[in-house]
């Protein structure tokens, strides 16, 4: 069995994360306008640029990389990490795939600010907030899994996709979502396990989690500014 241990002087690199949401100027879920020509441009499957766009948008997406810290924090088997990851990424394709193809309306702003809550919700979960009535991770996680994607869904919406190929683009840009997920949580529990070399719960680690709320508040705040800006 594969361990992984608890973080310990973590604060120093989601310090970091917490920095890049304030400096970024694509908070979450955003497409860029060359990224978003690019696509528009193209007709037919092009399962290698779909693909690739949805590795880029996993890995560079601030609210996705800090709800997935919040989720392996504390995990200690490898079994979980995977189990738990792969519910997020169906819940995340479910919801962008039938939100383009059903054409699902949501207000952009509203469900960005509702992911940033989802990051809120980690933190505030792993410093035991709820203590014996925590919801089953499982269903949380796969709950906030459609959230996400229905985030993502609403950015894609408006741009004018050429219909000729769009269910394999859009399956090839999931599978791209799921590449970038295995390099992000590679990343993330490599930090962890370097950063870590007991498997012991710390202050440290309540700094941490604090600290992932005070950016999941940043993501709910300027959201919510953005809303009442339109």
């Amino acid at each position: 069995m594969i361990v992984l241990p608890t973080a310990d002087r973590t604060w120093v690199p989601l310090a970091v994360l917490v920095a890049c949401v304030v400096a970024s100027n694509a908070l979450s879920h955003a497409i860029s306008n060359e990224n978003a020509a690019f696509v528009e441009a193209l007709v037919g499957p092009a399962p290698g640029a779909f693909g690739y766009l949805g590795a880029k948008h996993m890995v560079t997406g601030m609210d996705h990389l800090l709800f997935l810290v919040g989720v392996v924090f504390y995990l200690r088997r490898l079994r979980d990490v995977i189990v738990l990851a792969s519910l997020f990424t169906l819940g995340h394709s479910l919801t962008l795939t039938v939100g383009v193809l059903a054409d699902l309306g949501a207000n952009a702003a509203l469900v960005d600010a509702v992911i940033g809550l989802s990051v809120v919700y980690k933190g505030f979960e792993n410093l035991g907030g709820f203590g014996d009535r925590t919801p089953p991770a499982m269903l949380v996680v796969f709950g906030f899994g459609l959230v996400h994607g229905l985030g993502l869904a609403t950015k894609v919406r408006d741009l004018s996709l050429s219909d000729d190929g769009l269910v394999v683009n859009l399956l090839s840009f999931n599978v791209g979502v799921e590449i970038g997920q295995v390099l992000a949580l590679s990343l993330i529990v490599g930090v962890l396990f370097w950063l870590s070399p007991r498997a012991t719960q710390s202050r440290t680690g309540d700094v941490t989690n604090v600290l992932l709320m005070v950016a999941g508040w940043m993501l709910v705040i300027l959201h919510l500014t953005d809303y009442w800006r339109q």
